[in-house]
C-alpha cells in the first residue's frame, strides 16, 4: 500500500516528497524524476516563472545505485529563486516580512486565513500554491514505475482550452501518440484544435484575463479487477475522482462518458460484452473502463475540469482584512492558462491511485514478487 505526504511552500527553499509503501528493486534515478518534473512545465499560455523555477532536485533516502531498497524514498525538490524571498519566506521571528491583508477571489486565501487565524494571507497561499504539484510530481513518476511492472501506460491530452474543445467523434491516442502530445504548443493530440486553443489563450492575455479547460487522462494494459465492489472506500470511480480533485483549480471530474450518459437512456448508455471465445470485450467505452468500481480491463478514461486561474491581472474586488474597506485583490505573478501542465499532474494523482490498487491485489515486497502475482492472475483469467 501506498502513502505520500508533500512538504514545503511555493516560494520556500524547496518542496519534498516521501512516498512509503514502493517495492525492493524499483529502478529510480534523478534523470527520470527531472524528465517527469520538466513535462509539468509544458503548454503555451505558462508563465515567466516557468523559466525561473528550474527544477534542481535531490533524491534524500530511500534509493540506492538506482533502486529503491524498500523503505521511505524522499526527494527534495529546490527552488533556485529562494534567495530572492530568504527574507519575506524567513521563519525568524525577528524577519522584516510584507503582509497580504487582500484575499484574492477564487484562491484559498481568506478561507484559510479565517481557518487559521492569521492577517497574512501568505501564511495560506504559500502552501495552497499549484507549486505543490512539483512533489505530487515526483510520487507520479515513482507511481508510473509501479505500473511498468505489469504493462500499463498513463498519460493525459488537452480536450478543451476555453471555449475550443476537441471533436467528441476523433479516435482516442494511445501511448505511442504522447511523444507528439508533448511536441504540441498545448499537449492537444487533435492538430486541428491547436490553432484555436491558442488564439483562445492570446485573447485572454490581451483582456489580461485567464482561462481553464479539460484534460482527459488515459490508462492502457489494465487487467480487469483492480478496485472493489465491496466498500465504498474501495471504488476506483471515488478514490480517483478524490485524487484528481485534489490538484489545485481542479473543480470537477468525468469517468468515461458519465456526464452524456446522464442525458441517454440506459439502452444507449452501457457497453456491451463481447467476446472472442478466449476473452472478454466491450463493443464500446462509454463507462471508461470501470463498472462497479473495477477496472473492466478496456482503456480507463479519466476527465478533469479545470477552472481559469483565479491570479488575474486585473485584480478582482475584495475586502482588506485589516481595515474592512472594500479594495482590489493583491497580484502575484501569474499564467494565463495552466491547462496543458494540469494534465500532466492528473496523470500523477491517476498513477497514484492505480499503482496503490496494483500494490494492493499483487502485494510484495519486491517488484519480482509483483510480476509474479501478475503472471499468476492473468492465469487464472485466461481460465475462466
Amino acid at each position: 500500500m501506498l502513502r505520500f505526504i508533500t512538504s514545503g511552500e511555493s516560494h520556500g527553499p524547496g518542496l519534498v516528497a516521501t512516498v512509503e509503501g514502493l517495492p525492493a528493486g524499483l529502478v529510480v534515478t534523478a534523470d527520470g524524476i527531472a524528465d517527469a518534473l520538466a513535462r509539468r512545465r509544458l503548454g503555451y499560455g505558462r508563465g515567466a516563472r516557468m523559466a525561473l523555477e528550474r527544477d534542481d532536485l535531490e533524491i534524500l533516502g530511500g534509493v540506492r545505485f538506482g533502486s529503491t531498497m524498500g523503505g521511505p524514498v524522499t526527494v527534495l525538490v529546490r527552488n533556485t529563486e529562494w534567495p530572492k524571498w530568504r527574507e519575506q519566506m524567513s521563519p525568524d521571528p525577528g524577519a522584516v516580512s510584507k503582509r497580504e491583508v487582500k484575499p484574492r477571489p477564487g484562491h484559498a486565501d481568506l478561507a484559510g486565513m479565517l481557518k487559521y487565524d492569521t492577517h497574512d494571507a501568505r501564511d495560506i497561499l504559500e502552501r495552497a500554491s499549484a507549486r505543490e504539484t512539483a512533489a505530487r510530481t515526483v510520487v507520479g513518476y515513482l507511481a508510473k514505475q509501479v505500473l511498468a511492472l505489469i504493462g500499463v501506460e498513463v498519460f493525459s491530452h488537452v480536450v478543451r482550452i476555453g471555449s475550443v474543445s476537441v471533436e467528441v467523434t476523433e479516435a482516442l491516442p494511445t501511448p505511442s501518440d504522447l511523444a507528439r502530445i508533448d511536441a504540441s504548443g498545448v499537449r492537444v493530440f487533435s492538430p486541428g484544435a491547436e490553432a484555436a486553443m491558442i488564439a483562445e489563450i492570446e485573447a485572454a492575455k490581451e483582456a489580461n484575463d485567464t482561462l481553464g479547460g479539460a484534460v482527459e487522462v488515459l490508462a492502457y494494459g489494465l487487467p480487469p479487477g483492480l478496485g472493489s465492489h465491496v466498500h465504498w472506500d474501495r471504488k476506483l470511480d471515488g478514490l480517483l475522482a478524490g485524487a484528481v480533485m485534489s490538484i489545485q483549480a481542479i473543480k470537477a471530474v468525468e469517468i468515461g462518458d458519465g456526464i452524456t450518459q446522464s442525458k441517454t437512456r440506459g439502452s444507449e448508455a452501457h457497453d456491451a460484452i463481447t467476446t472472442d471465445g478466449e476473452g472478454f470485450g466491450r463493443r464500446t467505452n462509454r463507462a471508461g473502463g470501470l463498472e462497479g468500481g473495477i477496472t473492466t480491463g478496456e482503456v480507463l478514461r479519466v476527465t478533469a475540469m479545470m477552472k481559469p486561474i483565479a491570479t488575474i491581472m486585473k485584480p478582482l474586488d475584495t475586502v482588506n482584512v485589516d481595515t474592512k474597506q472594500a479594495d482590489k485583490a493583491f497580484r502575484e505573478r501569474s499564467d494565463v492558462c495552466a491547462v496543458p501542465a494540469a494534465g500532466v499532474v492528473a496523470e500523477q494523482m491517476v498513477a497514484y491511485v492505480l499503482a496503490n490498487e496494483v500494490l494492493r491485489k499483487y502485494g510484495g515486497d519486491t517488484v519480482r514478487d509483483i510480476a509474479t502475482a501478475h503472471t499468476a492472475y492473468l492465469a487464472r483469467l485466461a481460465e475462466f
